[in-house]
């Protein structure tokens, strides 16, 4: 029996095979805002408001949205199922290493989780409220080179272990901000930075990020830490009998290191094959495969898995229909905006339009949709993840007025980037070499890119 959503896509199918081309390729403007944003401002709005039922949400966006491509403006590739066919021809590439990373990376997570390397960490905390702020840190640092979800349900269990439970709204609030903060400098630490380096964006620009990371780390760690001690201070009983097993932690470090290497190769020494192959998810998964004999990877994880992963991969095709050139011009105010915005909306297409319009200095976008999403608890998958272990989480008003140092943190990390490293636009990423673009770097004074 089909579902409702198959015999929908069915339709819209046929529909675009009976004689209704686009319009001419015109946009339908509502408001001066062209329609297309406005049906993916929707779709996210959708999947903020309706959290048990995202994929569909993203699925039902989708589909909206191509129907409404196919019939009314067309592709960049034409007009039609034509059109539709020579962007996901130009796509899929992008689309296929994702789907692979994030898959290779949920046994990835689980493999490190079952090493019983954080088991034992809560044996090296101290017992006041600076314990809080150190396993902030180490989810900070956990973070970097797993995905940021696992990071942050690392650091939910610990807390658990070591509050008896009794876990502050505003240190779990930091939880996820800690997380976040610590995959937004790293391209293996998060999926936005992940799809920065699919994309050609090189890990030391993402880098970058760590330099507001850290300061916005230390602010929410502090005030977090002390919330938390003041509600419910450290109880420490680290597991003495728990040994960690070193084969999976070889396990993570191989398919880190085949992803790194994979990467590097060919963007370094076989570019123009990059778009050809996905040999970035590829390689992850040979890692995985040539390790299945030393640890069995936790397959159970994929089927939910691979729920979120379409759910996700729904959004960025989403996005890579929109018409980027109608956005406001990159610049480090929107960038910060995008903050703000990622606290509400998902940080994956937001993550996605920016690439596909380029301009932006690739390390303020990592920092600002990857930490700006922690101020709202659905704001990243690791603050609904989270919430879900502790559904006391959510509430937008008590995350709010008690996680108000996520904020706070965000601003100051901002503005402690922009004052050191400055806005260094990468023109090149995504426009031809002639076009010039201002960077402003603290002194005030332009310098051409």
């Amino acid at each position: 029996m089909t579902t409702p959503f198959a015999r929908a896509w069915v339709a819209a199918l046929v529909l675009s095979m009976i004689a209704l081309p686009a319009w001419a390729g015109e946009l339908v403007m509502v408001a001066g805002i062209p329609l297309d944003f406005i049906l993916f401002a929707l779709t996210l709005l959708g999947v903020a408001l309706f959290h048990n039922y995202t994929l569909y949400v993203g699925l039902t966006g989708l589909l909206t949205i191509t129907l409404y491509k196919l019939i009314f403006t067309g592709f960049k590739t034409g007009d039609g199922m034509a059109g539709l066919a020579g962007h996901f021809q130009h796509e899929w590439v992008v689309l296929a290493n994702l789907f692979c990373l994030l898959m290779g990376f949920a046994l990835l997570s689980r493999h490190f989780e079952k090493s019983h390397v954080p088991a034992i960490l809560p044996k090296y905390l101290p017992d006041d409220w600076k314990g809080g702020f150190v396993m902030l840190v180490m989810v900070f640092v956990l973070s970097s080179f797993l995905d940021n979800i696992a990071a942050a349900l690392i650091g939910g269990a610990m807390a658990h272990q070591l509050f008896k439970a009794k876990v502050h709204v505003g240190f779990l609030a930091a939880i996820v901000a800690a997380s976040n903060a610590g995959g937004s400098g790293s391209v293996v630490g998060d999926t936005t930075t992940t799809m920065m380096w699919i994309d050609g964006v090189s890990p030391i620009t993402v880098f970058d990020a760590y330099a507001a990371a850290i300061p916005a780390l230390c602010i929410t760690a502090y005030f977090g830490a002390k919330q938390q001690h003041a509600y419910s201070p450290i109880i420490k009983h680290a597991n003495s009998h728990a040994r960690v097993d070193k084969a999976r932690v070889g396990i993570v470090a191989l398919i880190l290191i085949f992803a790194i290497v994979t990467n590097v190769v060919i963007n370094v020494k076989f570019n123009q094959f990059a778009d050809l192959f996905p040999f970035i998810g590829v390689g992850v998964w040979a890692a995985i495969l040539l390790s299945i004999s030393v640890r069995r990877p936790d397959w159970e994880v994929l089927p939910e898995t691979f729920k979120g992963t379409i759910f996700l991969l729904s959004l960025v095709t989403c996005a890579s229909m929109m018409p980027v050139e109608k956005l406001p011009t990159a610049s480090a105010l929107a960038a910060l905006s995008l903050g703000f915005v990622s606290a509400v909306f998902d940080n994956i297409p937001l993550t996605a339009l920016a690439l596909k319009q380029g301009g932006y200095d690739w390390g303020f976008l990592a920092y600002a949709v990857g930490f700006g999403g922690s101020m709202i608890w659905f704001g990243s998958s690791a603050g609904v993840a989270l919430s879900n272990m502790y559904p006391e989480a959510k509430s937008v008003a008590n995350w709010l007025r008690h996680g108000w140092h996520v904020a706070l943190a965000y601003v100051v990390g901002f503005v402690i980037l922009y004052a050191t490293l400055g806005w260094h636009p990468d023109v090149a990423h995504k426009t031809s070499g002639s076009v010039q673009v201002e960077s402003h770097v603290p002194d005030g004074k332009p310098v051409a890119k």
